[in-house]
């Protein structure tokens, strides 16, 4: 039991080093030298084959005993552009650049998981491949990395990934049945007009007016035109017109996000927004034109896998410390084009300290308790066991 307290309590360290290392060089977008770097070190010390995909990102293959499933096991790599505010001796070593997100523990959870599982792989049929991808914070690294052939060969049958959530104690889970995250769209107005002095507003066509009332009028249409039971989100978040304040502007702008779970109730909404922005304007005297850049599609998860993570966390963290989280969140992750293509499950890791003072995801004091880091890995790899033996069926 002594041996058994101490390679355990040797695994602990070892991933908290590597989640230090992580957490040291935070690294943007697809520029992630120094993050694959240590990735890769890793895997070369576990005896896992990789290779680059998509740039900088990583695929790692562990064969088991024989043919079998193949289940993907997936964390992100990258940073945000966050001002670090901590003074922990690992804390970041580049300005204006931190690990807000977690995903430091992600990709450090993920090389735990592969320890697990290459000391198991005597024990399991089929292979696990090991993706960790880039730019999930920004423009989304999963596609492009779909685009470059991952899912080919071999053409994984299941997949799961993990995200920090700090409103929860360190060890424990939460698990959601169905669409979790939602479908993220932008968009960005432009109100035209003829400009005038202030003093005589009938001269022109005062786009500044004719915005405020298209904004008005988006924010109306989630709550008149959608479901109450259906969750949807449109917010304007950036509004510029003008430059003096005796002068009415030729042009007026902004720009919002729209999160919907729904295709069809994207694809509505989308079209709504459209004839708000050119009708309204068009009434004044004026031009409202809007573009619309597609982010992430829906998040969903299958419900009988979301039911084997439930299992397997029970089974490492005991039952108290999993939860089945009933409502989704209007937050966004890339993660869903991976299930537009097969079934999985996206679960929350707890990474609180429990005493209810945690800084929330994204921001520059934010601190997970690294005792979430063993769980996070134990639960990847038993959620991937469980299912290479054959624990859900299509």
């Amino acid at each position: 039991m002594e041996k058994e307290n101490d390679r355990e309590n040797a695994f602990f360290e070892d991933l908290v080093a590597v989640r230090r290392r992580l957490h040291a060089c935070p690294e943007l977008d697809f520029d992630l030298k120094e993050t694959v770097g240590i990735v890769g070190e890793r895997l070369d010390s576990l005896g896992i084959p990789w290779r680059f995909v998509a740039g900088s990102g990583i695929a790692a293959l562990l064969e088991g005993t024989g043919p079998g499933r193949t289940v993907l096991l997936r964390a992100d790599m990258d940073a945000l552009p966050v001002e670090e505010e901590g003074d922990d001796p690992w804390r970041s070593k580049f300005p204006g650049r931190m690990h807000a997100c977690g995903h430091d523990v992600h990709t450090a959870c993920l090389l735990g998981a592969a320890g697990r599982l290459t000391e198991q792989r005597g024990n399991f049929a089929g292979r696990v491949l090991f993706v960790f991808q880039p730019a999930e914070e920004t423009s989304g690294g999963a596609l492009p990395m779909i685009r470059d052939g991952l899912l080919e060969e071999p053409a994984p049958d299941g997949a799961f990934a993990l995200h920090c959530d700090p409103s929860r104690p360190a060890g424990t889970v939460g698990v959601h049945r169905g669409a979790f995250r939602a479908a993220s769209d932008m968009f960005d107005c432009v109100v035209r007009g003829r400009g005038t002095h202030g003093a005589e507003p009938h001269r022109g066509d005062d786009v500044i007016a004719a915005s405020c009332r298209v904004v008005t009028a988006l924010h109306e249409l989630v709550g008149r035109t959608v479901s109450p039971a259906e969750p949807a989100v449109l917010s304007i978040g950036s509004f510029h017109g003008g430059s003096a304040r005796n002068v009415l502007p030729e042009r007026a702008e902004f720009s919002g996000i729209l999160r919907t779970f729904r295709e069809e109730t994207r694809i509505a909404l989308k079209a709504k927004i459209r004839r708000t922005v050119m009708n309204i304007p068009d009434v004044l005297g004026a031009v409202g034109e809007v573009s619309f850049t597609e982010g992430y599609p829906a998040l969903v998860n299958d419900p009988e896998l979301a039911d084997l993570v439930l299992r397997s966390a029970a089974e490492v963290l005991g039952e108290e410390n999993v939860s089945v989280l009933m409502e989704p969140s209007m937050g966004v992750d890339d993660f869903s084009f991976f299930l537009q293509r097969m079934p999985g499950c996206y679960f929350l890791l707890g990474t609180g300290s429990g005493k209810g003072e945690d800084a929330p995801l994204h921001s520059p004091r934010f601190s997970p308790d690294e005792r979430c880091l063993a769980a996070g890995a134990d639960v990847l790899a038993a959620a991937a066991l469980s299912f290479l033996a054959g624990d859900y069926q299509k």
